[in-house]
């Protein structure tokens, strides 16, 4: 490892970024206790006011000590030249195997050890922060199989398409082209058989019986010009006591879905709603630009991935002595999370501004603005969700605008 110009440019972007994000935390939970907004008065009384205060600072509390707690691990296990050493043990190990297996194998064992460290933490958060405030359903055995599941079609669907990048860069001109429409490609692909694949493999999903809510659905399908493939119940309560919807997929495969809770604590001109909602998200076509700002990400990235593919000065800086492509892939992701930081930032204003949209939708197209802003009332409640979050870490980390903005939102667009 050498203390080049990548060492301090690279740290010193990892400690301000970890310091951005550390005064954003403490300024929101410095705008706790702001008092009940107007529009939450005659729903939250000062005890769940006040619990939803204790939820947001646990929360708080523990998404600093995750981050300070990475960050110190990243930096012991760079400076104590960990990328190297694992590498030269890698290439010892495959021999002649190649570096796409050498690859597969550096990539697959890094993945891990950072599964390993943030495994504490979704322990805690699962089973006593969420635990602690009423919200926790999920079995320890239930946990362990997620994680298991989710492990396996990580690498089931990862190692081929980190293999696939590897001989592009190997094998082509312009690889970075090709990488990106390879992984865009997958992307597709992934959002197509998601909901019919992956999905069920964690949740079970049900038709909405037939009765007076499925007929509504259809009357607001037809009113919307929209043709809804399927909608679902999901049995979110196996898990969680909080509740939620969902879009899905594309073409014939697109799912709305409906967590259970959500269908017990709500009224039908509610659920009504939230479904609108969710379709407006597809006739404002906020499915497409999300995509289309993605890709253009993506693409972004792998551009600066091939100027920096052969960088000495990186790998130096990592302790590398060799150079490879897939040792590359992995400094490059390290190297880059403040970019990739900000490309997130741009991507919560735009889900923002589509969440706003959406909610005018539905408020329009219902003609029910009353039940839409109900609807988002109650979600708050009974997910003690914070109010009144300071602005700033709204801008860094909110894909959902704070509630209250919402329903003053709606109000204004059916004046």
């Amino acid at each position: 490892m050498q203390l080049n110009f990548w060492f301090f440019a690279i740290a010193i972007a990892y400690i301000v970024l970890w310091k951005v994000d550390l005064f954003a935390s403490l300024w929101n939970m410095k705008s706790l206790g702001s008092g009940i907004p107007e529009e939450f008065r005659d729903l939250i009384d000062p005890d769940t006011y006040e619990r939803s205060q204790e939820y947001a600072r646990a929360k708080a509390v523990q998404a600093i000590g995750q981050s300070s707690f990475s960050l110190i691990v990243l930096f012991v296990f760079w400076c104590l030249g960990g990328f190297g050493f694992l590498d030269e043990k890698v290439r010892a190990f495959v021999g002649e195997g190649g570096p796409i297996l050498a690859g597969v194998v550096y990539v697959s064992i890094l993945i891990v050890l950072v599964g390993a460290v943030q495994l504490p933490f979704s322990w805690y958060d699962t089973f006593i922060l969420e635990e602690k405030f009423g919200f926790n359903r999920t079995t320890f055995s239930l946990w362990i199989g997620d994680l298991v599941r989710a492990a396996a079609i990580s690498f089931v669907l990862g190692i081929p398409l980190l293999a696939l990048l590897i001989w592009l860069f190997q094998a082509t001109t312009l690889a970075w082209v090709w990488c990106w429409l390879s992984v865009v490609t997958f992307s597709l692909l992934l959002s197509y058989v998601a909901p019919s694949w992956i999905l069920p493999m964690f949740n079970r999903f049900t038709p909405l019986p037939d009765g007076s809510l499925r007929s509504s659905i259809r009357a607001l399908a037809e009113k919307c010009d929209y043709q809804i493939e399927e909608v679902s119940v999901m049995d979110g309560s196996r898990r969680s006591a909080k509740s939620n919807a969902f879009f899905t997929g594309f073409g014939k495969r697109k799912r709305i879905a409906l967590f259970d809770t959500l269908i017990e604590k709500h009224t039908e001109p509610e659920l009504l709603g939230v479904l609108a909602h969710e379709i407006g998200h597809s006739k404002r076509h906020h499915i497409g630009k999300s995509f289309l700002w993605a890709t253009l990400s993506t693409g972004g990235l792998f551009y600066l991935l091939s100027l920096m593919m052969e960088n000495r000065g990186l790998f130096d800086a990592f302790g590398v002595r060799e150079t490879s492509i897939y040792v590359g892939f992995v400094l490059f992701a390290v190297a880059t999370a403040p970019v990739r930081q900000i490309f997130s930032v741009a991507g919560n204003a735009l889900s923002r501004k589509h969440e706003f949209e959406a909610d005018a939708y539905a408020a329009e197209v219902t003609g029910d603005a009353k039940s839409m802003s109900e609807a988002l009332r109650k979600l708050s409640r009974d997910n003690l969700s914070n109010l009144t979050p300071h602005p700033f870490y709204v801008f860094l980390n909110y894909t959902h605008p704070p509630v209250v903005e919402r329903i003053r939102a709606i109000n204004r667009s059916v004046r």
